[in-house]
């Protein structure tokens, strides 16, 4: 096994955007999304250790725009120890008259991800055990479906997602007419029976006004979580929804850093949260997330990466609820695996990102 002291060096990040096709099209009361762009890094180091991440970029555009910023970053950082935090020290001050936001933030926290990847993989371990936990279980619900479909085929879907192996699954709401989403969730619940848990999404479509009225609709129809519901920053909005609703209210997709993070957690805007690994900081971020989270006995769940998301909740003492999508699955030798409603953190070294360079090839933008 390798010294977990090893020192690495960085030669270069490279950066590779592609288009995944999704089997099933995700509608949301925002957009429907029918392919996954995503942008695969390769962090490439002098002693032959190689870091991976990737990040989802929701349209091409972005992906194709991340690719400079990450030739950029590559040559600054090139000869650079692989330190994620003193790497991140460097890039803010570099990018301080833009501001650490944007692509840019994406980019920084890809590379940290790779960073750690690296570090683990140069000791030998698995990410969770690297961050100091051991690989184990970790709770999964199916998010690969359930849109804004007609209620009449929320049964049917529902029933594949659970038959995948899962044992809760997510539905997204924010149709014009209450009685819609109501029926969905019935529909849905009929389908899937009392045992699976139903965690439903409304992308920020309502205002609070609304959102008051459809959460205490929901009330009655045993939801496991209401997400999302009104802006994401609004957090005197959310915190009157856990106030007045029954049905645990879940924000923090949009945290940026943990600073709003602090402020949701302050204002006590959210029953549960879910940082999602991009936008959170990477790793350093996600684990700085995970410690305000148990300061404040807040259960954490992730949003998105499932392959990474599994070591970090595996590492978190509020780990809750990893959300399952299997978009980048197509491009990974090894696919995260599910078995009785769990996700399985691999045995491997680093976070379990290898690609399948055919698989690469054949979806590169």
């Amino acid at each position: 096994m390798p010294d977990m002291a090893r020192e690495l060096t960085v030669r270069a990040l490279q950066g590779r955007a592609v288009s995944v096709p999704m089997k099933r099209a995700l509608g949301t009361s925002a957009q429907t999304i029918r392919e996954a762009p995503l942008l695969l890094l390769d962090l490439f180091t002098e002693e032959g250790v190689t870091g991976r991440a990737y990040l989802f970029c929701y349209v091409p555009s972005v992906a194709r725009a991340l690719l400079d910023v990450v030739e950029g970053i590559s040559a600054q950082i090139r000869h650079d120890a692989v330190a994620p935090q003193d790497i991140a020290a460097k890039l803010a001050r570099q990018y301080r008259l833009v501001g650490v936001r944007g692509v840019v933030s994406m980019a920084m926290a890809g590379l940290d991800v790779a960073c750690w990847d690296a570090l683990a993989i140069a000791a030998g371990m698995p990410l969770a055990r690297f961050l100091g936990a051991a690989p184990k279980p970790v709770p999964a619900y199916n998010s690969n479906g359930l849109g804004l479909i007609d209620p009449a085929g929320v049964g049917a879907e529902a029933a594949q997602l659970v038959d995948e192996g899962f044992g809760a699954i997510k539905l997204r709401l924010g149709r014009p007419a209450l009685d819609a989403d109501v029926q969905a969730i019935r529909a849905a619940r009929e389908a899937t029976g009392a045992d699976v848990h139903l965690m439903v999404d409304f992308n920020q479509a309502l205002d609070v006004t609304e959102a008051l009225e459809r959460g205490r609709a929901i009330d009655q129809e045993g939801a496991y979580w209401i997400e999302e519901p009104i802006h994401h920053d609004d957090y005197q909005g959310y915190a009157t929804l856990c106030r007045e609703l029954s049905t645990p209210v879940q924000l923090g997709e949009n945290f940026q850093g943990t600073r709003p993070m602090a402020a949701a957690i302050a204002a006590r805007a959210g029953d549960f949260m879910m940082p999602d690994l991009e936008r959170i900081g990477g790793v350093t971020g996600w684990m700085r997330a995970a410690a305000l989270a148990d300061a404040a006995g807040i259960r954490i769940s992730s949003h998105l990466f499932p392959e990474v998301s599994a070591h970090l909740l595996a590492a978190s003492p509020t780990g809750h609820w990893l959300e399952y999508v299997d978009w980048a699955g197509p491009l990974l030798q090894q696919p995260l695996v599910i078995r009785d409603g769990a996700a399985h953190v691999p045995a491997t070294p680093g976070a379990g990102l290898l690609w399948d360079e055919s698989a690469v090839a054949r979806y590169r933008m």
